[in-house]
């Protein structure tokens, strides 16, 4: 008779896949969970964490994998949203009326066409934006990557003469929805008796997005590239001495990470129909990296949910604000946008305080005293 002495791994097996089957049972139902309990509104609120997750994992590759810490990451969020509302409104053909002759039915662009072409562009970008920064780490990096942001946001606010390219302050409206075999993005579909609003096949399409680039993070992090950018993360010197070529890397790092952030920019402007330079100040590049230092750094499941607490409790807490301040003393006594500010600062102190690895750190994450 003999005993086996390995452990029984059926019930951790059968608990994973029960979690797991919970899980994604959850992100399938949750937009129809949403929208009876808030209405449409919250939907809304989830696709655009969606989207600032896809942000965050971009951002990652940047500061989590390599270590490069990048303020202006929302610039390659613009670059991907202007080009899309370029290519898909009528705004070039009101800017060049030349254009109509060959164009009398407006520039709609496939965004088969578009999505791609951001990814590119702003992968370009971001070469362009590494190349003169190789040199340069920590605050120095972080103080020339917020520069390039800002830049690229007052371009964008200012390229509206001589020639109106970018509208200026007004931004571009009349941006063309996403449509996909034949299904616009807009309205309600009917389909099988049921009907489906568009904020609900958003949600689909961008959990199918992010699920693609968490499979292609994963692969890449366990790649010998991976492997590359985690000895640059950990010192950049020894990574030389070893042989590997950091500026080649830190290149790689910063176009894939761009290209993340040009799709989204690009999903934005067709899921928003209108873009203008306030959607990318300086303050949405620091709540994406706050998404990233507060879910913890290098870690895809961390970035993932300080993307979805940044984006959903600042909207509970500014949907609640004017209600409680009412019940209470009769009139609103703080601007819920001022409340959601505090609620970014605050949320970052106590966990750089108590945390400072972050809420959900990979296992190998050390934090030295």
């Amino acid at each position: 008779m003999t005993t086996s002495l390995l452990p029984d791994t059926a019930p951790t097996s059968r608990r994973l896949h029960a979690g797991l089957a919970l899980f994604i049972l959850a992100v399938l139902i949750a937009p129809v969970v949403a929208g009876q309990l808030g209405g449409n509104y919250w939907v809304r609120v989830i696709d655009f964490a969606l989207l600032y997750i896809m942000l965050a994992l971009g951002l990652n590759i940047v500061v989590g994998f390599t270590g490069l810490l990048d303020m202006g990451f929302i610039a390659f969020y613009a670059v991907g949203a202007y080009l899309a509302a370029l290519l898909a409104s009528p705004h070039l053909l009101e800017a060049f009326p030349l254009l109509q002759a060959w164009l009398p039915d407006g520039l709609h662009t496939s965004y088969w066409l578009i999505v791609p072409a951001a990814a590119l562009l702003a992968a370009i970008c971001g070469i362009l934006l590494g190349a003169p920064t190789l040199k340069l780490r920590g605050d120095y990096l972080a103080i020339v990557t917020l520069g390039f942001g800002e830049i690229i946001r007052i371009l964008m606010r200012n390229l509206d003469r001589p020639v109106n390219i970018t509208n200026g302050a007004k931004g571009i409206s009349g941006i063309d929805t996403l449509s996909l075999f034949g299904v616009k993005f807009s309205g309600v579909q009917h389909w099988f008796g049921l009907k489906i609003p568009s904020l609900w096949l958003w949600y689909y399409l961008l959990v199918l997005l992010i699920v693609l680039i968490i499979a292609l993070c994963l692969r890449l992090q366990h790649s010998r590239v991976g492997r590359a950018w985690h000895a640059i993360r950990e010192d950049e010197d020894v990574a030389r001495a070893m042989g590997i070529n950091v500026r080649n890397y830190k290149l790689l790092a910063f176009a894939m990470g761009a290209s993340f952030g040009g799709v989204a920019g690009a999903l934005f402007a067709a899921f928003q129909g209108f873009v203008s330079p306030e959607s990318f100040t300086l303050q949405e590049s620091i709540a994406v990296l706050a998404m990233v230092v507060l879910g913890g750094m290098g870690h895809i499941p961390g970035v993932i949910l300080g993307a979805v607490l940044l984006t959903a409790l600042p909207e509970l807490l500014r949907s609640q604000a004017v209600p409680v301040q009412q019940a209470l003393f009769g009139s609103v006594l703080v601007d819920p946008e001022i409340l959601r500010q505090l609620f970014y600062g605050l949320a970052l102190v106590l966990v750089m305080l108590l945390r400072p690895a972050g809420l959900w750190p990979a296992r190998h994450t050390e934090v030295k005293a």
